[in-house]
């Protein structure tokens, strides 16, 4: 017995001091960076404007690769059969927590991931076409009671945070409408400036210039704070409605079972770069705003996900909301 307790030992020592060389030798070649949707959306855009700040702070080139496709799982289920060694990471948002629930023949679970922190929010705006009649938010909670109407509210995709966003929205103020689905926020804005759809939740650096220039109207922030591009806009919870109290997010994560030092350099990196005076500037003029830095954690962005997934599981269940 003592001899095998000893074997035990020998072999736990061994793994322990292996895995503190390899942590402390990391990194020692580029980090691939996975991204869950396609290049010209606000997580191609995060990614990219963290990308040089992180690797310059990592030491090592981080290559961005582009994973889109349904609903952002074929990301994440990429990144969860991965080598746990740090040099594959996931950048990812709120469909993470809702493909836990819309998509049940996924190949991954929440579990599959190793949290490294959190990286920004991005302010969103409920909006509507130039020519709707309402031209505030009480004037159109008042619209929205009229007899027979039937509001066209487009989205960028099911299970997008446009989308599920859109959906508590609307069943909160009470207002009638038909959801258009879309592949992808450019073609809503598109339609929404033709005239084709009423209303969305749309990215609000997106919608400012449209707004200014009276080809759209913006009702609310969806978010928790203003946004400077839109002076004055109340955020939907200022406006009384506390159900509505959430944030379009981005995270890096790992997959599980990457050793924690290798974590906590990652996450050093990520907060030195969310440091970085350019990239500052570059979200608060994209509408993003960096996490505090006691929620920069990899514990808070852990915490964010698990308490996300009910909630969108939630509206997913409730709307009988399908990915097929």
């Amino acid at each position: 017995m003592n001899v095998v307790r000893a074997c035990l030992t020998a072999v736990v020592a061994i793994f322990v001091w292996t895995t503190a060389a390899w942590a402390q030798d990391y990194p020692n070649r580029p980090v691939i960076m996975i991204v869950a949707f396609p290049p010209g959306g606000a997580d191609d855009a995060t990614a990219r404007i963290l990308q040089e700040p992180m690797q310059r702070a990592l030491g090592q080139p981080i290559i961005i690769e582009n994973v889109a496709g349904a609903g952002g799982t074929l990301a994440a289920a990429k990144a969860a059969k991965a080598t746990p060694d740090g040099y594959t990471i996931l950048l990812h948002q709120n469909s993470l927590a809702a493909a836990m629930t819309l998509y049940p023949k996924r190949t991954f679970e929440a579990e599959n991931f190793v949290p490294i922190g959190l990286v920004n929010t991005a302010a969103g705006t409920l909006a509507g076409r130039g020519d709707l009649p309402p031209n505030n938010f009480d004037e159109l909670l008042r619209w929205a009671k009229t007899p027979g109407l039937n509001i066209k509210f487009g989205h960028p995709g099911v299970g997008s945070w446009g989308h599920l966003a859109g959906v508590l929205i609307v069943q909160e103020l009470g207002m009638p409408v038909t959801q258009i689905p879309y592949r992808g926020a450019g073609p809503v804005l598109i339609d929404m400036l033709g005239g084709q759809v009423d209303m969305g939740v749309l990215s609000a650096i997106a919608a400012a210039p449209q707004v200014k220039d009276g080809k759209l109207k913006a009702y609310a922030i969806v978010g928790r704070k203003q946004f400077s591009g839109l002076p004055g806009l109340k955020t939907l919870v200022e406006h009384g409605h506390k159900k509505l109290d959430f944030d379009f997010w981005h995270g890096l994560f790992a997959p599980a079972g990457t050793p924690r030092p290798i974590i906590d350099k990652l996450n050093a990196a990520l907060r030195t770069a969310m440091n970085d005076e350019r990239l500052l500037k570059t979200y608060a003029e994209g509408g993003m705003d960096r996490f505090p830095p006691e929620e920069m954690t990899p514990e808070a962005a852990g915490a964010l996900l698990k308490q996300e997934i009910p909630l969108w599981g939630e509206v997913i269940r409730t709307n009988n909301i399908s990915s097929q």
